[in-house]
């Protein structure tokens, strides 16, 4: 471990030189690398996180830019996916880490076995089923995690540890009805909220990796463009009839495995993942497609376009088709062509 790259961290008392070296020996899954992963994943890399795994199932685009860091308009252009896109840059940022990138769904078919590595779990997501799948697997493994959320000009982020704090759901028991609550789509998202609400998710990393649970169950709520900050103790909300953490029924991490379809946040897309990941023979795809239109490659994804459609297929099975909200059309133009 490099003593001038810590230095400044390390002469902070919260973190010293014995809270460093946990830093360097923890080992955190990062789920999500978009618009408030990036920034967390720049702030563990920087700080001497020892391993840091990336799990996301997307690639770089254009939009990404205004918010996303680490990423740069070579890597939407070759649209890299962002795991991989963010492991190559924090491999110059701070080569004594380990960075492991996953490109593909946090899913309940993958969920065990990356929590189950993990000294904590950080949610980067844009979505509230992968939260509840996260919250299903920390409580089960007795992991902790830390939850943040951002939209428009207004985040929150938490810290949960199973058996000290609520879980996520004794704090949000159901998910709002479809199309009742802002996502990015509707209400956009400005970049200084998701640097404010990632600065409090990885101050509580460093707290909870160093042993300091003292701020965990506290829900932190902010708006950049109003200057609101509010902190709920909710420390006494645990529920011990919550289904996830009292009763143990964790039916997002045991749901039947089957094909989901996702409209992506701040995209005109659907995502179509298969109940199992299925390697996809890319070249093959590539070769018969282009008797149809444009298309374009790289190692980890194919994109096509032509017939009025355009879509992406990922070397493990999944699809994102462009230009529709509509999961039917969607799983059409996919096996039409795919």
């Amino acid at each position: 471990m490099s003593e001038d790259r810590y230095s400044r961290q390390v002469r902070f008392s919260g973190i010293g030189e014995s809270g460093q070296q946990k830093l360097v020996e923890a080992s955190v899954l990062l789920v999500g690398c978009g618009g408030l992963g990036t920034v967390l994943a720049d702030m563990l890399g920087r700080a001497g996180i020892g391993k840091l795994h990336i799990i996301d199932r997307d690639y770089v685009e254009l939009s990404n830019l205004q918010r996303q860091m680490l990423f740069t308009t070579a890597d939407a252009t070759e649209r890299l996916p962002k795991a991989a896109a963010a492991r190559d840059r924090l491999a110059l940022i701070n080569p004594e880490i380990t960075v492991e990138a996953t490109i593909g769904e946090f899913s309940a078919a993958c969920a065990d076995e990356l929590v189950a590595d993990a000294s904590l779990v950080i949610d980067g997501t844009d979505n509230l089923g992968t939260r509840y799948l996260i919250n299903d697997a920390c409580v089960a493994a007795g992991k902790p995690w830390i939850y943040g959320a951002a939209v428009g000009s207004s985040g929150m982020a938490m810290s949960i540890t199973p058996g000290a704090s609520p879980c996520f759901r004794c704090i949000f028991p159901e998910a709002p009805r479809a199309g009742s609550a802002q996502t990015c789509d509707t209400a956009g998202v400005l970049s200084p909220i998701l640097h404010q609400v990632a600065a409090q998710q990885a101050t509580l990393a460093f707290q909870l990796l160093t042993g300091d649970h003292g701020q965990t169950g506290q829900l932190f709520q902010f708006d950049c463009w109003t200057g609101q900050f509010d902190r709920l103790d909710l420390r006494t909300a645990k529920n011990p009839e919550c289904v996830c953490c009292g009763l143990r029924n964790f039916e997002h991490l045991d749901a039947v495995a089957r094909e989901t379809t996702t409209s992506l946040c701040g995209r005109n897309a659907i995502q179509i993942a298969p109940a199992t990941p299925d390697a996809v023979d890319l070249a093959a795809l590539a070769e018969r497609l282009r008797r149809s239109g444009r298309v374009t490659e790289n190692p980890y994804l194919l994109s096509f376009a032509g017939d009025g459609v355009s879509f992406t297929v990922f070397r493990d099975g999944r699809a994102v088709v462009h230009e529709t909200t509509d999961a039917v059309v969607a799983r059409g133009i996919r096996d039409r062509y795919v």
